[in-house]
């Protein structure tokens, strides 16, 4: 590259980097107010209100909001709706969370189906009959409102939605390459050594001679925890995974299939441990079933909710101290500390989405692997008589 045309790349990054810095650091300034009290600008500048955002944050919503600005004094908000599906007192309603216009302290009353809704921390309920405003008690708890079952379309709904659409369309085209030719071209080179690594190296070491039956499941939780977390590294607001509910129900698909696909072996060591003392095998069983119907299903739900929310809240966290810290060190340099930790740290999120997919993975594996395994099998040799290991001696290892 000639020294002039380096020197045009160089000013052109320079330039960009500047427009970069300054529009960040426009976010960083002191909220002023004018005579009457009013915010000029964004009013998310207190601990208080950053941590009611950061906790907003990391919730569903009903609605997908990507960003908000103020002009006219007045606060405007740049997103779209969502459905909103509810089964109360009359039977389902169904409309669009523009009926809120983005009220979350319980005040605008959508009235639909004979039924008066309002929205309250991120949660719909519905008013008794005659009523004309949500009554709080001493805690801030509506009196005078119940809450309906809630099948909206919320923001996670969403994503995963998008996302097996996604997963579908990739598969799909992926599966009609490899019936026209052994090697897949586009997209698909990226997706081929992600499926024979979740093959060769999480179900066929895990469950042994049977991991095909269960290869599919693992691929499909495989990608879409991946993916999930990617997303919600993205600025949009995504945080799929981050959901109790998303977790535990990725937890319930993994415990029901070993626990149906459990053979005579396991279910033996589970009820009635062979090679211990009679008296000790109730003991066992016991600790064994609280560990298979509990512990397991459990330790999968928490570990990916736990991590990638707090990876959210560690990322909000350093990008708020371009904000709590302008006094202590100006908005430039607020700022740019700022920007400087929460990249360093998004980078690692971006190894920790793809760490926590392949923990679920092989830790589903794991169990599906012991509970379809068979106890009395011989091992196979090499050329020189040593035995080669097989899934149940690398479960041992991994255990």
């Amino acid at each position: 590259m000639s020294n002039k045309r380096m020197k045009a790349v160089s000013k052109r990054i320079t330039t960009w980097s500047l427009v970069f810095f300054i529009t960040f650091t426009a976010f960083a300034k002191e909220v002023k107010k004018d005579p009457q009290g009013k915010h000029e600008a964004n009013p998310v500048n207190t601990q208080e209100e950053i941590n009611e955002f950061i906790q907003h944050h990391v919730k569903d919503s009903h609605d997908f909001h990507l960003f908000s600005y103020f002009s006219g004094g007045e606060e405007h908000h740049v997103g779209f709706p969502l459905p909103v599906i509810l089964w109360g007192e009359n039977g389902l309603t169904a409309f669009m969370s523009s009926g809120f216009h983005h009220d979350d302290t319980g005040h605008t009353i959508v009235e639909k189906g004979g039924s008066k809704f309002v929205k309250l921390h991120g949660k719909i309920y519905e008013l008794e009959a005659g009523a004309s405003g949500v009554h709080f008690d001493e805690e801030h708890h509506p009196t005078n409102a119940s809450t309906p079952i809630d099948l909206s379309i919320t923001k996670s709904v969403f994503g995963i939605l998008v996302i097996g659409l996604l997963m579908f369309l990739w598969f799909s085209k992926l599966g009609r390459q490899y019936k026209k030719s052994a090697i897949p071209n586009g997209f698909g080179r990226v997706l081929e050594p992600l499926v024979i690594y979740v093959r060769d190296e999480i179900a066929k070491p895990n469950i042994g001679p049977k991991y095909r039956k269960f290869t599919g499941y693992l691929l499909t939780i495989f990608f879409f925890i991946w993916l999930s977390n990617l997303l919600g590294l993205a600025p949009l607001g995504f945080n799929i995974t981050g959901q109790l509910a998303v977790t535990a129900a990725l937890a319930i698909f993994t415990f029901v299939i070993y626990m149906i696909n459990g053979n005579a072996h396991f279910w033996s060591h589970q009820l009635w441990m062979p090679g211990v003392p009679v008296l000790l095998r109730p003991v066992l069983a016991i600790i064994e079933l609280a560990g298979t119907l509990i512990i397991k299903p459990f330790s999968l739900m928490v570990r990916l909710f736990a991590n990638i929310t707090a990876g959210h809240i560690v990322v909000m966290s350093l990008i708020s101290i371009g904000i709590v810290m302008q006094k202590q060190m100006t908005p430039v340099g607020s700022t740019a500390l700022s920007l400087l930790l929460s990249l360093f740290i998004t980078l690692i999120e971006v190894l920790v989405a793809f760490l926590q997919a392949y923990i679920f993975t092989m830790l589903s594996a794991l169990f599906i692997g012991m509970a379809v395994a068979d106890h009395d099998h011989e091992h196979d040799h090499d050329d020189h008589g040593n035995e080669i290991p097989d899934a149940e001696d690398v479960r041992a290892d991994f255990i």
